[in-house]
């Protein structure tokens, strides 16, 4: 059997990766855009913005179905010249890698996104029922003393987002790619997938790497974990002073709802006081903390329809959401002052922290709800 001819089609730079990256992420826009026009012209506005996550996913998929899983070049690996191999063979890969890069860098972070808050809330449950009973059971002794388990799991409960988080990963396999140029995907690291050039690249061409930034990268990685290991050490996070009325720097109210004591933490408390984790607080509860009253479902303060209601909001379409098309109910302005449905832009900016006309940057804390 003749040897294999040797390989003569260098390894793709840092620069051409990214490059080619970024020209597919914007063909996916381009295609998401495209879908949701059409999702809103055949079932309406509302839930064009409800399935915004889905509709993402299922451009993704179409996008790389058509190109990747064919065995077809991308848009963005067209325009860069670089062809995806396997590292091993230096071949163009198998369906088998393919199909899984794909389902890997689409389909399981939508599916940790849709799984990981119930999960979360969950153990933050579990963990909170078990620190209470353990101070109970301390109750009345002179010096308590905390066991190793206890410490244990108050550093959970205070770090619970942090470590069921893929963000560290993608981190550390990011800064890896800028020191040696491969797998700017973690589902490409996951499969052994690289980039050639598929053209001879002349020694006059510099291709100069970004191992600045990786460096940048791992300093910035460095300090968050000294400070957070200082932090710990110092008592600062993870510490329980009174786990009846306060868990890792939160307070547990009368109905067994958690609430940050970060007086910057408005959406988590908000998030908190309208989704605990085992039962839903009762009205009676909700107008007693909120010194609210509580409407039945599907009743609004303030609805358009009714011209009597806000009637200084002159105009038939100036009386309509531009999101879901109808009449305002209970409106609510943000920071650059354009008017939607409550409902609608608090559903919006949960998503996407912009106005979405202007695309100012909005806060849900920044929205205002309009009295009178």
């Amino acid at each position: 059997m003749p040897p294999s001819p040797p390989h003569t089609y260098p390894f793709a730079a840092s620069p051409d990766i990214i490059r080619s990256n970024q020209k597919d992420a914007y063909f996916q826009g381009v295609l998401l855009t495209r879908l949701s026009s059409i999702l809103r012209q055949l079932y309406g506005a509302r839930f064009a913005h409800n399935y915004t996550s889905e509709a993402r996913v299922f451009s993704e998929l179409l996008y790389l179905g058509l190109t990747t899983l064919v065995g077809n070049r991308t848009l963005g690996e067209e325009y860069c010249d670089i062809v995806q191999v396997e590292e091993d063979t230096l071949q163009l890969p198998a369906v088998s890698r393919r199909a899984g890069y794909i389902l890997a860098s689409i389909i399981l972070p939508y599916g940790l996104n849709r799984i990981l808050p119930a999960f979360r809330r969950r153990v933050r449950a579990k963990l909170e029922a078990n620190l209470r009973r353990s101070s109970r059971s301390q109750t009345g002794q002179k010096q308590p003393r905390k066991s190793r388990l206890y410490h244990l799991q108050s550093y959970i409960l205070a770090n619970l987002d942090t470590l069921t988080s893929t963000s560290p990963m993608h981190a550390v396999s990011l800064s890896v790619f800028y020191f040696s140029g491969a797998y700017y995907h973690l589902s490409k690291r996951l499969f052994h997938l690289r980039y050639i050039f598929s053209r001879q690249v002349e020694p006059s061409e510099q291709r100069v790497g970004y191992e600045v930034l990786g460096v940048l990268l791992v300093l910035q990685l460095a300090v968050q974990a000294w400070l957070h290991v200082s932090n710990t050490a110092s008592g600062r996070i993870g510490s329980v002073a009174n786990p009846e009325n306060m868990i890792g720097g939160t307070a547990v109210l009368d109905h067994g709802v958690e609430v940050s004591l970060d007086p910057n933490a408005y959406s988590s408390n908000n998030a908190l006081l309208l989704d605990s984790p085992e039962k839903q607080p009762d009205a009676n509860s909700l107008e007693r903390m909120t010194h609210t009253k509580v409407l039945p479902a599907e009743t609004y303060r303030y609805h358009l329809t009714d011209n009597d209601v806000m009637g200084w909001i002159s105009g038939r379409q100036a009386r309509k959401c531009t999101l879901c098309l109808e009449e305002l109910k209970d409106p609510s302005v943000t920071t650059c002052g354009h008017v939607f449905c409550w409902n609608c832009i608090g559903d919006w900016v949960r998503e996407k922290p912009e106005c979405p006309l202007c695309r100012q940057h909005v806060l849900i804390q920044h929205i205002l709800p309009l009295r009178g």
